[in-house]
């Protein structure tokens, strides 16, 4: 249960987060006493491997101060989707995309009312030192092996295709793509030398030098809007909600902020 100090603190979060309606619909629940939780509740949560050093953080801040563990687990959205309509036991996606969050509200494996979008992506080139002028590289085409994650499983995939379609069309470079399960893997498969350029997520080289990475326009691609959705195994889940909560409050978006990505303005 949780105690009327705890609701006043999350009410405050709520009144300057993102999709403050979402959080008083959550929160709502948890006073109606519908999301009791155990004192050994851990919160699984299915995260986008493009989010993958933020879901640490996030998930490290939230258990010092709350003490609920958090276990999360990567991979591609299409692949996270599958496990989940196919019954894995996880209370939250946190999705790199919108259309399978909402995909799993009208199969009933979601709660309704529960999706909001807790950060924007953005697609980025990488490859070797010189990479300010990306597009030149590609039409260029003095590469052998170019990186992108499956379109079919994964959203930062998709929109390498469409920027690639708008770039240098398709059929130029479909021969010379290598392509991962992934974008931890498309990651992994430029960082390895399995391929001189890649496809990936701004948040993934933020470590890296600047002329390592061209930041792809974002009119070549439709936006990556990543949404959360509380899954149907945890809708009793006290510690699903809370994170939910967590995950929109100023502290979080700070957070993901810093990661590289946007994050919508709080709805009004």
């Amino acid at each position: 249960m949780i105690l009327p100090k705890h609701i006043h603190t999350l009410r405050r979060a709520a009144a300057t987060a993102t999709g403050a309606c979402v959080i008083f619909v959550l929160l709502g629940v948890v006073e109606g006493g519908c999301a009791a939780s155990g004192g050994n509740e851990v919160v699984r949560v299915a995260v986008a491997s493009n989010f993958t050093s933020v879901q640490e953080t996030l998930a490290a801040r939230f258990t010092a101060e709350t003490g609920i563990p958090v276990e999360s687990s990567y991979g591609a959205t299409g692949a996270l989707y599958s496990q989940i309509a196919h019954g894995a036991p996880f209370a939250i996606l946190l999705a790199a995309d919108a259309e399978r969050p909402a995909r799993l509200e009208t199969e009933g494996a979601a709660v309704a009312g529960s999706r909001f979008t807790y950060a924007l992506g953005a697609l980025v080139l990488f490859g070797p030192d010189g990479m300010e002028g990306g597009a030149g590289a590609l039409r260029a085409g003095a590469f052998t092996r170019l990186a992108i994650c499956k379109p079919e499983l994964a959203p930062y995939g998709a929109a390498a295709r469409q920027a690639l379609e708008r770039l240098v069309g398709w059929d130029a470079v479909a021969p010379k793509l290598v392509l991962g399960d992934n974008v931890t893997q498309t990651y992994q498969f430029v960082a390895t030398g399995s391929a001189e350029l890649g496809f990936v997520a701004l948040s993934q080289v933020l470590d890296r030098p600047a002329s390592h990475y061209w930041r792809v326009p974002d009119d070549l691609y439709d936006p990556i809007r990543q949404d959360a959705v509380l899954l149907r195994a945890g809708a009793g889940s006290d510690g699903a909600r809370r994170y939910l909560v967590f995950l929109q409050s100023p502290e979080a978006r700070g957070i993901i902020e810093a990661a590289g990505y946007r994050v919508p303005e709080p709805a009004r």
